[in-house]
């Protein structure tokens, strides 16, 4: 823990608190969904196609949610909002063991959708950003928490497997709701039900720390108004449009290029493993240099990753670009949730983050789809990687000119 302060101590346990409810929420709303693909199609004869589109509405509909989460997110704070969210996606994975029939199961992932919106990353952001107003501690709660949510597929995965194995889809399913209610919706009802600076604090607490005293930061219209947020969401959405495209095609290059089935499962896997590395080695070079610069770095080592992947031959070439590539991938996250923050405090914040939310959510929907459209037009995929390149560059740029209008400015908020 960095601090002994009161204040920070709770922010620490609202720290650990999450990383339980994230982790589960995350393990079983996202992870788990690709487990359950060929037992449903076994067992009710719907196509690959027709199950996974499901999962594609409901991240167009998170993504189109987003934007008013944010909003009741700054007006109202993230207690009620995640412990409804918890609920109903109880209610949901229930509905989802039951189903009979695919119009009743899309209408169970639009809701699912609504409910990632309301219990996933964004509204746990919000809530270590309204806390933690220090920078550096701020950074280290979010690392803290998207390094232990980054294990929800290591442990719900198997889980899934397991339990479909041993008990079959539908009471898989079922197992999988009912944890959602111990590790979701209880610790959710224990989280603050408004900002820092409103909450009512124990004697044995102290006062408010002297950081939650400072002023909120920059409002919405404002910010709106302000080139550093462009600036910002255009490299976030470049570097999501290169992460997009390698999650889903690498393993097709791969093939393509004559590498057996498992050396590309196992290599496009280990792009997850490293971005844990990435998320810590930048939190890590940040006490050196500014997140911003640091991010637009990484980014930058991305294009340089791809160049690796398309100018070698062997297995070499594949290990130095899933190295160098992976510590981009885990970053997006981490760096999103901490700049907004950092460039424009947390009177918006959770607005700012659903607007850009919004944008990654098109970028991760649109951005394979495009890649498989060249793909099929070229018949190779070495116009996608020079895509790829050039967005990571793209990236880094526009996350070095976010630094450079930000730096000009004095910071409105801590």
């Amino acid at each position: 823990m960095p601090t002994s302060r009161p204040g920070s101590r709770r922010g620490w346990r609202l720290v650990a608190t999450l990383a339980v409810t994230e982790t589960t929420a995350y393990g079983v709303l996202a992870y788990a969904f690709g487990v359950f693909l060929v037992p449903m199609q076994q067992d009710l004869g719907w196509s690959p196609t027709a199950l996974t589109g499901a999962y594609s509405v409901a991240m167009i509909v998170s993504g189109v949610a987003a934007i008013p989460v944010g909003r009741w997110l700054d007006h109202h704070g993230a207690r009620s909002l995640m412990t409804a969210g918890s609920a109903a996606a109880t209610a949901l994975v229930l509905a989802w063991a039951q189903v009979t029939h695919l119009a009743t199961f899309y209408g169970i992932w639009v809701g699912i959708g609504i409910v990632m919106a309301a219990v996933l990353y964004e509204p746990a952001f919000a809530v270590i950003a309204s806390w933690f107003r220090d920078s550096a501690e701020r950074t280290r709660a979010l690392l803290a928490l998207t390094v232990v949510t980054g294990f929800a597929s290591v442990i719900h995965i198997p889980l899934a497997g397991w339990l479909i194995e041993t008990r079959g889809w539908r009471d898989a399913l079922v197992a999988l709701a009912v944890l959602l209610v111990p590790l979701t919706l209880v610790p959710n009802a224990t989280l603050p039900g408004r900002r820092p600076k409103e909450l009512q604090r124990s004697p044995d607490e102290g006062p408010v720390p002297a950081a939650v005293e400072q002023p909120d930061g920059v409002p919405l219209q404002r910010a709106l108004g302000d080139q550093t947020l462009w600036w910002l969401a255009t490299g976030f959405f470049a570097a999501t449009v290169t992460t997009s495209i390698v999650t889903v095609h690498l393993v097709a290059y791969l093939r393509e290029q004559g590498y057996s089935p498992g050396f590309a499962a196992t290599w496009t896997g280990l792009i997850g493993a490293m971005s844990v590395t990435g998320r810590i080695l930048v939190t890590v070079l940040g006490r050196r240099w500014p997140l911003a610069i640091t991010t637009a770095a990484i980014f930058t080592l991305q294009a340089l990753a791809v160049g690796v992947l398309m100018l070698t031959h062997g297995p070499a070439g594949v290990v130095a670009f899933v190295t160098l590539f992976g510590l981009g991938v885990g970053l997006i996250s981490l760096a999103r949730a901490a700049l907004i923050a950092d460039f424009f405090g947390v009177a918006a914040y959770a607005s700012i983050n659903g607007l850009l939310t919004f944008g990654l959510t098109i970028a991760r929907a649109a951005a394979p789809l495009a890649a498989a459209a060249l793909r099929t037009a070229t018949g190779t995929y070495r116009l996608v990687l020079a895509a790829v390149a050039i967005a990571a560059l793209a990236a880094g740029l526009a996350m070095g000119r976010a630094h450079q209008l930000h730096s000009r400015r004095a910071p409105a908020a801590g």
